[in-house]
């Protein structure tokens, strides 16, 4: 990636308007930056020390004398950049590995440092798929690949597909692009990653006016990546797949749906599903539920024409969408009662519902690469070996609501919070304070200055733990006997998450179907992305894919669609017509999957969680290492990657684990 000057933003800025810039930027995040572009060794010399308020140990730069040093460093070169002294196309990309290590605080095994470098995105296309050789064109063009999903995955797996020629279509049940961005427009819905890195590595220029973008902003991102690389033409909008079903004979995919125009009907080499899995709403499982007379319906069915203000509002669930939303309800409703079944634990975060200060924002179109080293400085602050210290429970320790030493210290950083929140309301503290030891359950991202802790406080807001025992005409009775008035019920219940591909009826090779395959204990994948007896069918944020550590799920769906593209782009070259994964294989793999999990946290009997499904397992989370996965799911057809006379491991190869016809 050439770095790009923006001149005019620089040429009229004046020393002062530099050195107020430069204090935006993250210090240690400067250490690798500067050091890339100058080569300065003096910056490796810069003293770091643990973070604070970070229970893992993560380097930052903690001395305020050298945090000013780095920012004076930055402001000489801005200073340089402006009056043509200095030019940052003269950067040695020999620097690289060097200058992400000084932002991390610490080496990276080189067995890593490719990984890394790819997620700094400074090739932003480093992701994406690349032909070997050039194909044959009359196979490329006879080789189609349908899209299932609009949103994070498939708008990406579309500029794949767009980008290496090959012929493709999306389908889209909703109106529009976006996924649950589109669908989930609450208020108070944000994402809970930072936002620079959960985006695409081709979109390290868009530039996100929130750390944490809300609702809409997402929103916005998508559409931006739909229109940027010319994807409309190819989504069929408001057409809904109700079932695949494959053609041994014929080697492909029959696909029925229906759209505004009633049943239609596809055919397709390959199939790349993006449905998500937190996409279906889950109700609660009471008899009762429709005896209610007034508006209830999902936070991921938000009711716009509904007017809440003043209103008595019931909100059901403790999740992460329910303690988005009810702050936002608190504002504006007359009374407020949270049924809360079991509570989640909160994570203060600075800033979590500001906007970015425009110095920030002008400091990234400023400074070459600024973006590129903030996205890797986020993502490495979570690097696997960092966070595995969260996400394992001691075997040894024991503890009435905590798994180990370190998940100790965690909860009690949680408690802090909590009582600087709630004061001396002791009643409350025993409602919001979860039995389930910390990062067992979905943890919730709140800003400290407005959260719902402030929200539970407060005069007209109330907060049961008392079960829902039925609904009624004018509102819900709790179990002891207690009836409650309301206008309207608020459902922040969750959703289907251990029902993988609902409610598509998916039939593979003699007749074979998920439901089937998964009956022994839940949904399961080779790599997330494949199941025996279903050829050319490759999908995105499949089971056990929902990572811990170091790459979001937005970089878990960009190596599985690189994954996908390459075996189609080898059955492309071989001149073959499928590729499936082996049984042998598929259960070798989920060996390790199991292995990885039988340690984590969440496996606590404490805990109940959508974590876990009915087997007592998780089909949602990826506990195996994501350096691991990275390096299985690089090159299928084994042009660059080295193999493993280990018959333990994964072997994902044309010829070996993938079975090609």
């Amino acid at each position: 990636m050439e770095a790009t000057l923006d001149r005019d933003r620089l040429k009229d800025a004046s020393d002062e308007r530099l050195a107020e810039a430069v204090r935006f930027s993250d210090p240690m995040t400067l250490r690798g930056l500067l050091y890339y572009l100058t080569g300065d060794e003096s910056l490796a010399q810069v003293p770091t020390g643990q973070a604070r308020g970070r229970s893992i140990p993560v380097s930052d730069i903690v001395d305020q004398s050298a945090r000013e040093l780095l920012w004076d460093k930055a402001l000489d070169l801005l200073r340089r950049m402006r009056d043509g002294q200095f030019d940052p196309a003269s950067v040695d990309p020999a620097r690289l590995k060097r200058s992400l290590e000084l932002a991390a605080g610490e080496p990276i095994p080189d067995s890593d440092a490719e990984m890394w470098i790819e997620q700094a995105a400074l090739d932003p296309w480093s992701r994406t798929f690349d032909w070997p050789q050039e194909p044959p064109r009359e196979r490329v063009e006879n080789f189609t690949v349908a899209v299932i999903g609009a949103g994070l995955g498939g708008l990406n797996a579309a500029i794949s597909l767009k980008r290496a020629g090959i012929p493709y279509f999306v389908i889209e049940k909703n109106a529009d692009v976006g996924g649950t961005w589109l669908e989930n427009t609450y208020p108070g819905a944000r994402v809970d990653s930072a936002s620079r890195v959960y985006s695409h590595i081709f979109g390290i220029d868009y530039e996100f006016p929130y750390a944490f973008c809300p609702q809409a902003e997402n929103l916005e991102y998508l559409r931006w990546v739909a229109d940027r690389f010319d994807l409309r033409e190819g989504i069929e909008f408001e057409t809904e797949v109700s079932s695949l079903e494959w053609d041994e004979a014929e080697a492909c995919w029959h696909i029925k749906g229906s759209g505004p125009q009633g049943e239609k009907q596809w055919r397709a080499n390959a199939v790349i599903t993006c449905v998500g899995f937190l996409s279906r709403p889950e109700l609660p499982k009471i008899e009762t539920l429709e005896d209610f007379k007034g508006p209830m319906f999902h936070t991921a069915r938000w009711r716009h024409d509904v007017d809440l203000a003043g209103k008595d509002v019931a909100l059901i669930g403790s999740g992460a969408s329910g303690y988005q939303l009810a702050p936002v309800l608190a504002d504006k409703v007359g009374s407020l009662t949270i049924f809360q079944r079991t509570p989640s634990w909160c994570f203060d975060v600075p800033g979590y519902l500001s906007r970015l200060p425009e110095g920030a924002t002008w400091m990234n179109e400023a400074m070459p690469f600024l973006r590129n080293f903030a996205r890797f400085r986020i993502s490495y602050m979570s690097a696997p070996h960092l966070v595995a210290q969260t996400m394992r429970f001691d075997p040894q320790f024991e503890h009435e609501f905590a798994v180990s030493e370190l998940n100790v210290k965690i909860r009690e950083e949680r408690l802090a919070f909590m009582r600087r929140k709630l004061g001396d309301r002791d009643d409350l503290m025993a409602k919001m304070t979860p039995k389930a030891p910390p990062n067992s359950t979905r943890s919730v991202f709140v800003d400290p200055e407005n959260c719902i802790l402030d929200a539970v406080v407060r005069d007209h807001v109330e907060v049961v733990s008392d079960p829902i025992a039925r609904f009624v005409a004018d509102g819900i009775e709790t179990a002891d006997g207690e009836h409650r008035r309301f206008d309207a019920v608020v459902l922040a219940t969750g959703f289907k998450a251990n029902d993988f591909l609902w409610p598509m009826e998916i039939t593979g090779r003699n007749g074979i179907t998920p439901r089937e395959l998964w009956a022994k204990d839940g949904p399961r994948a080779y790599l997330g992305a494949m199941m025996p007896g279903f050829p050319n069918l490759f999908m995105l944020y499949g089971p056990n894919t929902n990572n811990f550590g170091g790459l979001q799920i937005v970089d878990f769906e960009e190596m599985t669609t690189r994954f996908a593209l390459g075996c189609i782009a080898g059955l492309i070259l071989e001149d073959k017509r499928s590729v499936d994964v082996g049984e042998q294989a598929y259960w070798r793999y989920n060996a390790i999957v199991d292995e990885y999990e039988a340690g984590m946290i969440y496996k606590d009997p404490r805990v109940k969680t959508y974590y876990t499904n009915e087997f007592g397992r998780s089909a949602a989370n990826g506990a195996v290492d994501i350096r691991r996965i990275w390096g299985w799911l690089r090159d299928p057809t084994r042009r660059q990657v080295e193999g493993t006379e280990d018959e333990s491991e994964p072997r994902p190869w044309f010829g070996e684990d993938l079975i090609v016809g």
